[in-house]
């Protein structure tokens, strides 16, 4: 016969009952772990959308966070060496931002073209792993408030 905790001068407890309470507290700590992982990877998939303009008033709030950035690439400030192209945008209110992309970039990427980046503050520059280009008369058509009819200067 073996011992139980009553024999054991404790409580007396079925045999039965602790290997359901270890499952439910393993179930228990399960569904936390993954709650936590479901939270985790949300918040961490959220990529706000921000206009250059915006971007550049809520930099030191942005922190190192990603975000998407949009703005018009100016004239004359395009420069590729290797993998990383330096250059540019222009916010409609006049926001400049330089931009370093890491990676492979649009065949439509040019000049006076509106552009949508997904990246993050570094220092002063904004740090550009993707870079989008939509045609712009698609582009202005779909959001006549974003962009104006303005031809940005070189600076």
């Amino acid at each position: 016969m073996t011992a139980t905790t009553a024999d054991r001068g404790g409580p007396a407890v079925p045999p039965a009952r602790l290997p359901n309470r270890r499952m439910w507290a393993a179930g228990l700590v399960i569904l936390a772990a993954l709650a936590f992982l479901v939270f985790q990877g949300l918040s961490n998939a959220t990529v706000y959308f921000k206009t250059a303009d915006e971007a550049v008033a809520e930099r030191s709030s942005l922190g190192d966070r990603r975000f998407r950035l949009e703005g018009m690439v100016v004239a004359g400030t395009v420069r590729e060496a290797g993998a990383v192209v330096d250059f540019t945008i222009r916010g409609e209110a006049g926001a400049l931002v330089p931009v370093v992309h890491d990676g492979e970039v649009p065949e439509l990427f040019q000049p006076g073209i509106p552009v949508v980046m997904e990246g993050r503050w570094e220092g002063d520059r904004y740090r550009s792993d993707r870079i989008l280009v939509r045609h712009t008369s698609e582009y202005r058509a779909e959001n006549p408030d974003r962009v104006s009819d303005y031809q940005a200067p070189a600076p």
